[in-house]
This record gives structure tokens, sequence and C-alpha cells, in this order.
């Protein structure tokens, strides 16, 4: 647990790779999809450094070509969970006591392979399982991810080197040392940056993880753990754990050596968890210290004086990218009835540049959504609102699931502010938009703040600056990231930590020194070099 005085330069964030249709590094692309593709693999459980084939198989699938199985994953039980477990704590004394600079040169290392050699793999794993065309791929398996492990990296040594004052004769220090136990990382679907950033800032810090990837972005996942060990992880410290929801509950959140929980997904399963903790609190060795980012209802609020092109760039590019699917995606907008009319009319014409389609199509704006469930979920939504007096589809509203899991971009005209579409999560290429009266600017903002309990992502749109400020200070809780005349999606690591409160988490956000904070507990050390050796204080002689 040596902390060393090993010193690190601030990063940079890795540079997004370009693509354009006829380069030779598309055509090279084009190839290992093709044949990863054509090559299923089996994905078993890597537990203590051992591969485990369970048998109990869960195929995992193109989202936009659902017939077609890239690999076949070896799904972890009970008994698989139990042992991933073990597997943590035999191998935690001996990773703990490795100094920090050991550590970190691990993760540093499997930056420097994810943007090297195994770049493209990862980009054509992240594409085909999580239906990302190359661009949202690009910028999410390879940069973001590698900016996490970087980044990280930085934030520790800097923790480290945060100590209290001395005093003549006394010297005093922080330890900051990893929790006791291990820590479980449940992932979500829509980020391989999450996902090993789940697993990978408590390791990083000391500490020993339990890891459940999602089961439908489990190809990505896997690469990186093989991009982990061979960039030296002892085995052992990272468990990758494919497996499901409620054995991973059942059996690794009751574990009583479970010190710390790191979590991305929906506010249905952290509360599921919450609640969990709560019930076996007194079970614990010590208290759980839960770190979770979950559900959004993000918006966009436009101002009478915003850049009308702005602002359509702006709803296009936060509602549609990656089928809104992301945890910021824009999914609900308040727009002003004076802009109306050139927003609707600019709307309409961009949206058919919009193209949907299978991600080797190099043009397609968005694929597929994840799965079959999100698209029955998606699809209820659609058909409810064609079907309601109390709004109007304005663009798309189409759905096909021949082939694969495709949602057509989908605007919504609300008639009142309080609509279905407007307040409730969907995960999905769906906006909804409800124009307001310009003077009613304050009464639509406290209508942006209280509409929903989430306040993950926002963006404000407006050239006024005394506008800008009023927006500001009346959605100051509305939103963990706060974007102003920019899409509410794309935060980058460095430059804007990700989070949000209410009910879109704990707001620890990741990628900074904050949530690196949460995988230590400091031990305060003072050391009296000249000890008093007298009973009774001066004044009592």
């Amino acid at each position: 647990m040596n902390q060393g005085f090993f010193h690190l330069d601030k990063p940079v964030n890795e540079p997004v790779k370009v693509y354009t249709a006829n380069s030779d590094n598309w055509k090279e692309m084009q190839e290992e999809l093709e044949y990863q593709a054509s090559h299923p693999i089996e994905i078993p459980c890597v537990i203590g450094g051992k591969k485990i084939y369970t048998g109990d198989i869960l195929d995992a699938v193109e989202p936009h070509r659902h017939q077609n199985v890239l690999a076949h994953t070896h799904l972890a039980g009970a008994k698989e969970l139990r042992e991933a477990i073990e597997a943590a704590m035999a191998a935690k004394a001996e990773w703990e006591a490795l100094s920090w600079e050991h550590r970190v040169s691990i993760f540093l290392k499997a930056a420097d392979l994810l943007t090297g050699p195994y770049r493209k793999k990862m980009t054509a794993a992240c594409m085909l399982k999580q239906s990302k065309n190359v661009y949202e791929a690009e910028i999410d398996a390879i940069c973001e991810l590698a900016d996490f492990l970087r980044f990280n990296a930085y934030y520790l040594e800097e923790i480290y080197a945060e100590q209290p004052l001395n005093t003549h004769g006394i010297w005093n220090r922080n330890e900051y040392r990893p929790l006791e136990g291990f820590v479980a990382a449940l992932a979500p679907f829509n980020f391989t940056s999450i996902s090993g950033n789940l697993c990978a800032a408590p390791a990083m810090a000391g500490n020993v993880t339990v890891w459940k990837p999602s089961t439908t972005a489990v190809l990505s996942s896997y690469y990186l753990m093989e991009i982990f060990e061979e960039a030296g992880l002892p085995a052992g410290v990272i468990n990758f754990v494919p497996s499901r929801g409620s054995d991973f509950g059942q059996v690794v959140v009751a574990d009583p050596r479970m010190a710390g929980f790191h979590f991305t997904g929906s506010t249905e399963v952290f509360n599921s968890i919450w609640k969990q903790v709560g019930e076996h609190i007194d079970r614990y060795e010590s208290y759980p210290r839960l770190v979770g980012e979950t559900g959004g209802k993000d918006f966009i609020f436009a101002h009478a004086s915003a850049n009308a092109d702005a602002l359509v760039s702006g709803l296009i590019r936060g509602a549609f990218a990656f089928a809104g699917q992301k945890c910021s995606a824009a999914s609900r907008a308040y727009i002003p009835a004076s802009l109306w009319p050139q927003v609707r009319e600019k709307m309409h014409q961009a949206m058919t540049q919009v193209k949907t389609g299978d991600v080797r199509d190099i043009h397609a704006f968005l694929n597929a959504v994840i799965d079959e469930k999100s698209f029955g979920k998606i699809k209820e939504y659609v058909e409810y609102a064609k079907n309601s007096p109390d709004c109007e589809v304005i663009e798309g509203g189409s759905l096909d699931d021949s082939v694969g899991y495709f949602v057509e971009p989908t605007v919504i005209l609300a008639k009142k502010p309080d609509f279905r579409t407007m307040v409730e999560e969907i995960f999905g290429p769906v906006l909804t938009i409800y124009v307001y009266e310009d003077a009613k600017l304050s009464e639509t903002l406290a209508l942006c703040d209280q509409g929903t309990g989430y306040a993950l992502s926002g963006a404000v749109y407006a050239n006024d600056r005394t506008a800008i400020a009023q927006m500001e200070r009346a959605l100051a809780h509305a939103a963990g990231n706060f974007y102003i005349n920019d899409k509410p999606t794309g935060a980058v690591v460095g430059q804007q930590p990700f989070g949000g409160a209410r009910r879109s988490g704990t707001n620890d956000k990741a990628g900074s020194r904050v949530n690196m904070m949460r995988w230590l507990s400091q031990r305060t050390i003072k050391e009296n070099w000249i000890p008093d050796t007298e009973v009774l204080y001066p004044h009592m002689k």
C-alpha cells in the first residue's frame, strides 16, 4: 500500500479516429466486422484468472441482424459467483500491498493496448454487439475508456499527494487504503467505457472486484478483460462474471464482505440494490459504499433568443445518436412559441437526412436498439402517442423488428407538459416537444425542473445572457451535467465529469477525483517524535 513518489503528467484526451466512406481504415474496419460477424466465439467467465465454461449459454446477437450470433456466453450461476468472491478475497492482500505505481501501470498499459493493437477489434465488437456506428463506437470503446484509465490514475496520484499539516515534533500523514472486502461492479449495455470503468476504478485504488458485464454488451467487455490480463493484471483482482441479475443480487450483493457497489443502469435496479443492502445492513462487515448513475429524462430548454440552427442540431444529435440510448440523451424539449415555426421546419428538413440502418453502413446516423425487450417498450410508447388526443407524432413513428430492432427517430408534439412521454423514461429514439408561451418562461422552467424525478443531464439554448443566467438558476438542481448552447450528451472525461442526482444517482461523477475517493478509506496517522513524559498538565502544577 506504499503510496510512493512517482509522478504522472496530466493526461490529454485520446483523439478520435476519423473514418470516411472510401478510406483505407474504413475498409479495414469492414473486414474486421465481417470476420467477427462470421466467427462466433465462446465467452467464458474469468474467475481467479481461469476461464470457466459453465454450459449455461446465452447467445449474443447483433441487434441490427438479430439472427446472427456473435458469441455464446457462458453465464455464471450461484456457484461461480461464490467462487468469484473467494478468488477476489484471495487476491486482495497481495494486490493491496502492491505499490500504487505498479497498480496504475497495468491500467496505463491497458489504455495503450486499447488505443493501439486492440483498437480495431474493440471498435468492431462494440459496433456489432451494441449496434453503434463507427463514430459512436470509437468515442466510447476507445477514447472514453482510455481516458477513464489514464485520468483515474492521475486523480489517484492527486489524492495520495494530499496530506495533512505537520507541527513541531509531530508528523501527520494520511494513508489512503482500499476498502475492506470486495467491490461489486454491475454494468450497463450502452457504454463499454462505463463497463470498464466500473470495475477498473476501484481496482486501480487497490480493491478487488466482481464484475458483471451486461449480457447485451458482453463481447467488447470480454475483449477488455483480455486486455487487462495482457497488461499484467494479477489473477483474481477483477473477476469477469456475466450472469443473471437475480443471481448476482442474491449471491454477490448479499455477501457480508461486499464493501462497495459500483453501478450504472436503471433507477429501478439501483433502488432494489439499495433496499437489499438496507435489509441486510446488520450482516455487512462494513457499511457498503453505494455509487450509482441511474435513469434520466434529459431535457433541452430553448429561449426565444436561441439560434434555431444550433437548437435543431442539438435536438437531433442529442435525441437520436445511438438510437437515444445514452444516459444523457435528450428525450423532452421545451420550445417557445415564437421560435417553434422555424424550428419545426428546420427540423423536418434535417430529419430527411437522418438515416437508420446497419452499422456496416457508414452513412447511418443511428442503428438498432439493443434487444427485443427494449424494442417492445419503445413500441408501446409510440403506439400510445399515435392513439392519444393529447399529442401529435410529427416525425417518424415507424418500427420494424423483422431483421433488426429498428426504431425510426420519432418526434412527438405534446399538448400538455405532463404528457406521458414528457415525464417517463423511454430509452430510445423518441423526443417529445412541448411548445410554451414566451411570456410563461418562469412557469415553464419550473415545469422542467419539477416535471420528473430525474436530474441527470440537460441543456439550454439562448443568446440572451440574462436569460441564460435565469435558466441556469431555475434549473440548478434539474441536472448534474448542464450544457449551455450545446446538446446534453457527449461528456468528456477530464472536461465534464458525469453524473446526476435525485433519482438519477449518487452524483459521484465518473471519471473524476470524487469517484476515486469513494474507493478509498483513509487512515490518519500521528507520530510524536518527542513524546510527553509528564502526567499533569502545566496548569495543574
